[in-house]
């Protein structure tokens, strides 16, 4: 880190000097690939709503480990794998479509984590910055934990990428390349887990799936073709990250929604494109 604290101090302006930006910064360039990444495929693969689903679910960990007098963010982690897994269990054995799925267990987290939340009388304050986020709290040792699931993301995109591309689009023509569908999509599934998790507290549960859909969304108007789609959406979502950060400090708001605001923005720019690069 302190390589990267006099790397930052080159920086212009008076935005860097303190470290807390300076871990802040480094958290976003990390998570911006992320979240470009799991983002191509959860639009490809219409699963929009399950990384909120999944936000649901580590909050109700974070609930759980806050009562129990834990960590909550290994606990949210470990109750948000879980969640996933049951999901993707249930999933391919019911004829349900995955929205009507993802309805049920989105609904069933929220009621068990607020009812956990307030159990006994409990105050629901003290959870407030999970629901807003505050990446400025973002510590080196958690910035250790990001770049390490940053990595395994790329080797595992590396490996089971164009198979997790496959079996998003055509899980039928998938199962019959000899590709395990099952056990492709519920790698992915604990991949979205344990990301949501780790940036909960950091962009907020309220700003969390935008920053897992608009990337791609607007990458997906602008890309030609699939290897575009990826950078563009990665491009996307380190503009907005760094974009969001320089005005929640200037301005003093929310980084998690400046950065929403920003993809927003690029989401629209990139509409009103798609025609001439089509």
């Amino acid at each position: 880190m302190t390589l990267w604290y006099h790397l930052c101090e080159l920086i212009p302006g008076n935005m860097f000097q303190w470290d807390f930006m300076k871990n802040a910064l480094l958290a976003l360039i990390l998570m911006a690939p992320l979240f470009g990444l799991l983002s191509t495929m959860i639009v490809t693969g219409r699963m929009s709503f399950f990384s909120d689903a999944l936000g649901h679910s580590s909050f109700t960990g974070i609930a759980i480990g806050c009562i129990c007098g834990l960590a909550p963010t290994p606990v949210a982690i470990a109750f948000a794998v879980i969640f996933a897994l049951l999901f993707s269990y249930v999933r391919s054995r019911s004829n349900q479509a995955a929205d009507t799925l993802i309805g049920v267990f989105s609904s069933t987290a929220v009621a068990l984590g607020i009812f956990i939340a307030t159990f006994g009388g409990g105050s629901f304050t003290k959870y407030n910055k999970y629901l807003i986020g505050d990446i400025l709290s973002v510590s080196p040792s958690e910035i250790g934990v990001l770049a390490l699931v940053l990595l395994a993301v790329i080797v595992f995109w590396c490996i089971c990428g164009n198979r997790l591309t496959l079996t998003s689009i055509h899980p039928q023509l998938a199962s019959s390349r000899g590709i395990r569908v099952q056990s492709t999509q519920t790698l992915f599934t604990v991949a979205i887990a344990v990301v949501v998790t780790l940036a909960i507290s950091w962009v907020g549960l309220l700003m969390l799936n935008s920053l897992l859909v608009l990337p791609a969304a607007s990458a997906r108007n602008v890309s030609r073709n699939l290897k575009q789609y990826h950078g563009f959406s990665i491009l996307f979502a380190l503009i907005a990250s760094l974009a969001g950060l320089i005005i929640s400090y200037y301005l003093g708001t929310s980084t998690g929604a400046a950065i929403s605001l920003c993809l927003a923005l690029l989401f629209a720019v990139s509409f009103s494109l798609r025609h001439k690069v089509a």
